[in-house]
């Protein structure tokens, strides 16, 4: 997940993170909507102590009452402007930001937090973040979701290049990406057609991968109109869109910024959200992630924006959604069979909230227990499915080492949690007795990983 935001963020430990579920409620138009007071991680008591009475993890599930967070606001729909969104998930006190890391545990903990409530639009299907606040600012951070140490995300990453070049024929192209990141995917598909690439992004200029490359230049800027100018044969945005809330108003701009070329290509790329309601997945909800798409809601809002949707497919283990689509000045109707999950969704909503609080009680039994008996526990996986699992589950302090192949996030320290990161290869002086997986994705080269390093702990994955 890539946070292009302009947000570099801070952190602080157990974080004591409120979870609450309830039945959708509506929002009322007029209503006054002021910001939430900032909020540290830890300011509310813990409420899970050991029998030893000497740890102390955070985290408290509750029931939604009249306290919730959002009781008596209405919003409108960011991507179909309709009235009225139903809110079916709140949580308290999380960290704005879950792929940045911190240089130490202090400064981890003082990471800010603020509250989340997902409200759920009737009428289309998307779901935002009713809470998000645009331009926190936060101190010390180190963005880093750079996810190529994976061998099973690069050949993804190369899957996808290979599907742009040779079944839609970008080769030989100009190919501009929004949100490119540190340019792994833009470096990729230019060398496999070679193509000629444009990356903008506000972070641009601090990558290593910003060289003097034959084949592709970034600018450090943000998306918008005066990028009219410079040619495009596809468009790409990937884990991008999920990060902006005004979402019809970003896809307009799009629009608008490829003009009369009808041939152009547009390829995004978001998290798929069905899933996420299919699997209780609730580590998956961020802050940061103010916009969830499932293939439906993600189509209908390219339509109503000036798109003709030509594919949609589920990649990367069904966790991400990809759509391609051209320019059209002609309306457009839902013709791809994925697009015909409202009904689906909707039923997944109301079944969302008391499903995950059996989860979440389920782990932190599991975490706790494994305490007790002394077990040495080790998280696989420090970027944001860890964040957002440990900020909801709220068991920190039970978790002996959080493990990362990519090296840039060693000896750092979580966000709102506090936990250092650590090598691999740190596991062989002090063998876990379970490793807990964050993406089962990567089950098969971590499993690899372990019995190359003589390390043989019970696995288990969220």
């Amino acid at each position: 997940m890539r946070a292009r935001t302009g947000i570099v963020p801070t952190v602080n430990s157990e974080t004591t993170n409120h979870v609450r579920f309830h039945t959708p409620m509506k929002f009322n138009q007029g209503n006054s909507v002021s910001k939430p007071e900032a909020l540290g991680c830890g300011d509310a008591p813990a409420d899970i102590t050991a029998s030893d009475g000497k740890l102390n993890t955070c985290g408290s599930l509750a029931g939604l009452s009249e306290s919730s967070i959002v009781a008596g606001r209405q919003l409108n729909c960011p991507s179909c402007l309709g009235d009225g969104l139903e809110v079916f998930y709140e949580a308290r006190r999380i960290p704005v930001q879950v792929c940045v890391t911190m240089g130490s545990r202090q400064e981890a903990l003082d990471h800010p937090c603020r509250d989340l409530a997902l409200g759920y639009c009737r009428a289309c299907g998307f779901i935002t973040n009713v809470l998000f606040e645009e331009g926190i600012v936060c101190k010390g951070g180190l963005y880093e979701d750079q996810q190529t140490f994976s061998p099973f995300f690069r050949n993804f990453q190369i899957d996808v290049t290979r599907q742009l070049v040779e079944r839609y024929g970008i080769r030989d192209k100009d190919v501009v990406e929004i949100g490119c990141g540190k340019g792994d995917f833009l470096h990729e598909l230019c060398k496999a057609g070679d193509n000629r690439g444009l990356g903008i992004d506000p972070l641009s200029g601090t990558n290593e991968n910003t060289n003097n490359s034959r084949m592709v230049r970034f600018v450090a800027d943000y998306f918008g109109p005066d990028h009219a100018k410079e040619p495009c044969d596809l468009l790409s945005c990937r884990h991008t869109l999920e990060h902006i809330r005004p979402v019809s108003d970003f896809l307009t701009l799009v629009r608008s910024t490829i003009g009369d070329r009808p041939d152009t290509l547009v390829y995004f790329e978001v998290p798929d959200t069905m899933r996420v309601m299919r699997e209780r997945a609730f580590w998956d909800i961020y802050y940061d992630h103010c916009s969830y798409f499932t293939s439906g809601s993600f189509a209908r809002l390219f339509r109503s924006r000036g798109f003709d949707v030509i594919n949609l497919a589920r990649r990367f283990g069904e966790q991400y959604l990809l759509l391609f689509a051209r320019p059209t000045r002609q309306p457009t109707s839902a013709v791809l069979p994925q697009e015909s999950d409202f009904e689906e969704m909707t039923l997944e909503v109301a079944a969302f909230g008391n499903a995950v609080s059996q989860r979440v009680a389920y782990w932190r039994n599991l975490l706790l227990d494994a305490h007790r008996q002394g077990r040495r526990i080790a998280i696989w996986g420090s970027g944001s499915k860890c964040v957002g699992f440990l900020s909801t589950v709220g068991m920190a302090d039970v978790i002996d080492r959080v493990i990362d192949v990519n090296p840039r996030r060693h000896g750092r320290f979580l966000p709102g949690l506090g936990c250092p990161i650590s090598a691999p290869e740190e596991l062989i002086g002090a063998p876990p007795d379970v490793v807990i997986v964050m993406n089962p994705v990567y089950q098969v080269e971590i499993r690899e990983r372990l019995a190359q390093m003589g390390v043989t702990p019970e696995i288990l994955t969220i």
